[in-house]
């Protein structure tokens, strides 16, 4: 039971590092900062005109907003409806590599801020949606707060199935646990779908250098490095006019995929022991399955078994439902109980493979 009990002292920490977070008091009037946009794109032609729509609707002011899209060698029509938008202040830039990189994504965020103008970054995916006070929001909670790094909410929304429902489930338990850290003033994990920093400060920590071997990570690597210099000037905006919006994946090999992109980045944490904590997640949901397996030869097990899964799944509801109230998606919490056990065998998977093999994203073979 000692797994056990180091699981739920986690889930205490989280549920502790959510309530300690505070909706911010912002302002609407006297913005000062200027603020670029920055998107890297990639094959994006279905969808990315409605994330140009909605950032050219923001309600903040358009003389200190600047949009700047880089297309990533996109193979359709991206490139050509990004620059559709020129007439209204988009800005493109295409990447045209000769050599192979393996984390063109991070080449192209780079190469966006080193064009920018603004002295807020904040960059979202070419293939979200938000509402017209999105960028006011994080200007306030910026201005106000005096943070220099800005983690904010994202959700996935118009699921069509089950199984996209069941992941936004899953999806905001990461998102919480992410905001749950740094309401107990200790960063780890963001998205970089909806996430802010300071132009100097980029460069102070020498922005993507040493992670750049990565093909992901240009999120929650960049985070981890200002975390390790500057601990305390890192926010996580708790407004719902904040949040951005995205899709699940549409089915498990897609998903899976993604996954394994995500937990590609976790063995370079600079927190050590945030990775100590992973894996004793990790480890706890490995006993689960051992004794389920074990209940076939001693029914003990199976009792253990079924007082781990009920302790796992009763912390994590009261965790996941004051989460699930700020995304207004509380009826999802019902898919807790099916959802688990599956969780538990992606989670060992995961953990098992994500650092070990090879990984498709965006068209590309990358690790």
């Amino acid at each position: 039971m000692l797994l056990t009990s180091l699981y739920l002292i986690v889930v205490l920490y989280l549920i502790r590092g959510w309530s300690n977070l505070r909706r911010p008091k912002t302002t609407t009037t006297d913005f000062t900062t200027k603020v670029t946009v920055l998107i890297a794109a990639r094959n994006e032609e279905d969808g990315i005109h409605l994330t140009i729509e909605d950032i050219l609707a923001q309600d903040y002011p358009k003389h200190l907003t600047e949009i700047i899209i880089v297309d990533d060698h996109s193979t359709d029509r991206t490139a050509d409806i990004i620059r559709s938008y020129a007439p209204q202040g988009v800005r493109l830039h295409q990447m045209n590599e000769g050599e192979v990189l393996n984390s063109y994504k991070k080449k192209a965020i780079a190469d966006a801020i080193r064009m920018s103008q603004g002295e807020l970054m904040v960059a979202t995916d070419a293939d979200c949606r938000m509402g017209k006070r999105w960028l006011s929001s994080i200007v306030s909670y910026y201005q106000t707060s005096g943070v220099s790094m800005i983690s904010s909410p994202v959700t996935y929304f118009q699921e069509r199935s089950v199984f996209e429902r069941m992941q936004t489930l899953e999806f905001s338990y990461l998102i919480g646990i992410g905001a749950s850290f740094i309401g107990n003033n200790r960063a780890s994990t963001c998205n970089g779908a909806n996430f802010a920093y300071r132009k100097d400060l980029f460069y102070e920590v020498g922005g993507f250098k040493g992670i750049d071997d990565l093909a992901s990570g240009d999120d929650e690597l960049l985070l981890q490095k200002v975390a390790a210099i500057y601990p305390n000037h890192i926010g996580f905006l708790k407004e719902r006019e904040a949040i951005v919006y995205t899709h699940a994946k549409p089915d498990l090999a897609a998903f899976m995929q993604q996954r394994r992109r995500w937990a590609s980045k976790s063995t370079r944490y600079k927190d050590k022991k945030v990775v100590a904590l992973a894996v004793g997640m990790w480890l706890f949901n490995l006993s689960l399955l051992v004794n389920a397996l074990l209940s076939f030869y001693d029914v003990y097990f199976f009792y253990l078994f079924l007082v781990q899964f009920a302790l796992k799944t009763v912390f994590e509801a009261i965790f996941l439902l004051p989460v699930l109230s700020f995304l207004k998606r509380v009826s999802l919490i019902a898919l807790l109980i099916p959802l688990s056990p599956l969780h538990t065998l992606y989670l060992i998977y995961i953990g098992l493979m994500g650092n070990a093999r090879k990984y498709a994203w965006k068209g590309r073979i990358v690790r």
